[in-house]
């Protein structure tokens, strides 16, 4: 990742600040977008001085995202790629979902990926016109409950099921640019959004019994692969869904 920037949304905490973390490690810059300025501000003093950006507001403004696109232009002169990680869990069963709820989770998986996607995008084509041969790489964060559904949980299911289809499109569209879309399929990481399962006995014996590997996976698991479909090692993979998940999907 030596001399690359990346656009990482919901770079505060857990997956985010991995990826983040990794990316700074392997000699990259990250322009970090996150609704908490507390949480980027610690993230700010974890990491090198100057090497992580931080830009607080909602992946679903899209003056976020074009503010987030001039934040990296501004410190490091490009952008070669977006993580679009952000994400929320509004749990409810489908016969007593409302509207908001269920609203609430597409307006930023489904539209806040798409607005960042559109802006970085942009900017990747603009360079690939100028003569870059490797303008960058785009990966969106999905999940096993977008291929294998989610209890209590349609919307997310839903949203996480969008990004596939946008993955693909992004790759197919955009591959005469040299620009790669790519998704991570996560199972359970252990991070805040996912204490209620980790932590309830009736949820927790479930899910881990469906897991070969037997354990849920830390935030540096995810973000490994995440940054390997970012960096150089991964050009020629495009259009594709990585599942990161311990085994719990497991298919040809």
């Amino acid at each position: 990742m030596e001399g690359r920037t990346v656009v990482v949304t919901g770079a505060g905490q857990g997956i985010g600040l991995a990826i983040s973390r990794l990316i700074v490690e392997m000699g990259g810059q990250v322009v970090g977008v996150d609704m908490s300025a507390d949480a980027l501000a610690r993230a700010v003093s974890s990491l090198p001085d100057g090497r992580f950006v931080p830009v607080v507001g909602s992946v679903t403004d899209s003056a976020v995202a074009k503010a987030s696109l001039q934040a990296g232009l501004a410190a490091f002169g490009a952008v070669h790629g977006l993580v679009n990680n952000a994400g929320i869990s509004r749990p409810a069963m489908i016969e007593k979902m409302s509207m908001e709820t269920w609203q609430s989770v597409l307006d930023v998986h489904v539209n806040g990926s798409f607005i960042f996607t559109q802006v970085v995008g942009q900017h990747l084509i603009e360079r690939a016109k100028g003569g870059e041969k490797d303008p960058g790489a785009i990966v969106f964060v999905a999940s096993d409950a977008g291929r294998r559904g989610s209890l209590g949980q349609i919307n997310y299911a839903a949203a996480k099921s969008a990004m596939f289809g946008m993955t693909m499109t992004v790759a197919r569209e955009w591959a005469r640019h040299n620009i790669r879309a790519n998704a991570v399929c996560f199972g359970v990481v252990e991070t805040a959004m996912t204490e209620t399962v980790r932590n309830d006995e009736r949820f927790r014996d479930k899910y881990l019994e469906q897991i070969p590997l037997g354990r849920w996976a830390t935030p540096e698991e995810a973000a490994m692969p995440t940054v390997f479909l970012l960096s150089r090692a991964a050009s020629y993979i495009t259009g594709q869904v990585l599942s990161v998940s311990g085994g719990f999907t497991i298919a040809m």
